[in-house]
């Protein structure tokens, strides 16, 4: 996009003392003609950008509007580009790659000393989530609606949205916007979209969107409570899915009490580990655990 390409230009002025525009072309690979019609757009904007001709000629910002160029340190440097690469992850083009190499164009320590933190946010669906991130990506700078078939507990519906924000959280991907059907902010995690389109449909995006704030899962007086015995080998999975302070109950005969959100996400949680967990209480819950193992049973026999 034209914006983009412009930022990089931008930047790419900032930290060189002069360039030349066959230089800005590949960089950014359009034509001189068009790195020519940006430089123009910049100068229109009130960048004072020049150029001058001749064997060591090029273009360059006037002294006097630089940054200073210790505005960010070494270090601060490094954290941003270990946080791009980890958008590189998810992301099919090369266009985080081009943007840490212009940052450290200047210093070419930083790309060998930042080679100990590694962040991966592909997981493993990056081949059908890569699509989807960058069209929903597209559709947000285009202010375009999308259209998806979603899955969820409660069944398969057709969602057509206002996309305002990819989100990471939870160790999943999610779109955050403005649902034509329930008439709200919604949440939508990609594993479960399909047949995802961008709407020839463009929204406005109104100013007093609330900002996106975390969830965090709080108890809710209406959840279910329940006790629960876990064998030594699973240990690791309840610090997984609770933390280290569930310890403390756990090592107490490894009986713990924990809180759910609804019985088919407890029951389906609880087969997953086999005969190393046994639901204690409620009773009811109990009762009806051991009904839906015998059926489950019945299928084997």
């Amino acid at each position: 996009m034209k914006t983009d390409r412009l930022i990089g230009i931008l930047t790419v002025l900032l930290q060189k003392d002069k360039v030349t525009a066959p230089y800005l072309a590949e960089k950014f690979e359009v034509s001189r003609r068009t790195i020519n019609r940006d430089i123009e757009t910049l100068s229109k904007s009130g960048i004072p950008v020049a150029s001058t001709a001749g064997k060591n000629g090029g273009i360059y910002i006037m002294d006097g509007y630089k940054i200073d160029k210790t505005l960010l340190t070494s270090s601060e440097m490094q954290s941003i580009i270990a946080g791009l690469k980890g958008l590189d992850s998810v992301c099919k083009t090369n266009k985080y790659k081009n943007l840490m190499e212009k940052l450290s164009e200047k210093n070419q320590n930083i790309k060998t000393e930042n080679n100990h933190i590694f962040i991966d946010l592909s997981s493993w669906h990056r081949s059908s989530l890569a699509p989807k991130i960058e069209l929903i990506h597209n559709a947000i700078n285009e202010k375009r609606k999308i259209q998806f078939t979603y899955f969820s507990p409660k069944g398969e519906t057709i969602r057509k949205i206002n996309p305002y924000m990819l989100i990471f959280q939870w160790s999943s991907w999610y779109v955050w916007g403005y649902c034509h059907i329930r008439k709200d902010l919604r949440m939508f995690k990609l594993t479960r979209i399909l047949n995802l389109n961008i709407s020839e449909e463009s929204f406005i995006k109104i100013e007093e969107i609330p900002s996106y704030t975390p969830v965090v899962f709080d108890h809710q007086p209406d959840e279910i409570e329940t006790t629960i015995l876990f064998s030594d080998d699973v240990k690791w999975r309840i610090i997984d899915h609770f933390g280290i302070e569930s310890i403390s109950s756990y090592n107490k005969g490894n009986i713990i009490t924990l809180t759910w959100s609804d019985k088919q996400s407890l029951f389906e949680w609880l087969l997953s580990f086999g005969t190393s967990a046994e639901l204690l209480e409620p009773e009811n819950l109990r009762k009806e655990f051991k009904e839906k193992a015998e059926k489950i049973m019945k299928k084997y026999l």
